[in-house]
């Protein structure tokens, strides 16, 4: 991947403050609205993997979505990639990959990772 992606959502503070820092640095990134447009399970995974996260690592566990589906007890990855393709809130964010690697925007200067 040559190019700058950024899973972003728009009303969140964390991932406009990282959207704008690789726009102060000249970068104009592929923006995927993963509200919008959720990413597939399999898109999960190979983010997952360019993270090199397991995903329970980067889930919201403060989101409503999380506590009603009793996320906390679920150690299956497979099974947190399905609730986050299916309620994207659960998506820690933002998330900013480039050059086959990926960071979590938070906070906002782990985004200085992949510019260097």
């Amino acid at each position: 991947m040559n190019k700058y992606i950024i899973y972003h959502n728009p009303r969140w503070g964390k991932s406009r403050s990282a959207l704008q820092l690789l726009r102060d640095s000249n970068i104009e990134p592929l923006i995927i609205n993963y509200i919008k447009e959720p990413p597939s399970i399999k898109t999960l995974k190979v983010i997952s993997d360019l993270l090199g996260l397991n995903p329970a690592k980067w889930i919201r566990k403060s989101e409503s979505d999380y506590k009603k589906h009793n996320l906390n007890d679920i150690n299956d990855a497979d099974t947190i990639f399905y609730y986050m393709n299916k309620y994207p809130k659960l998506i820690e964010r933002p998330i900013i990959i480039y050059n086959n690697k990926a960071v979590v925007g938070r906070p906002t200067e782990n985004v200085l990772e992949l510019i260097k």
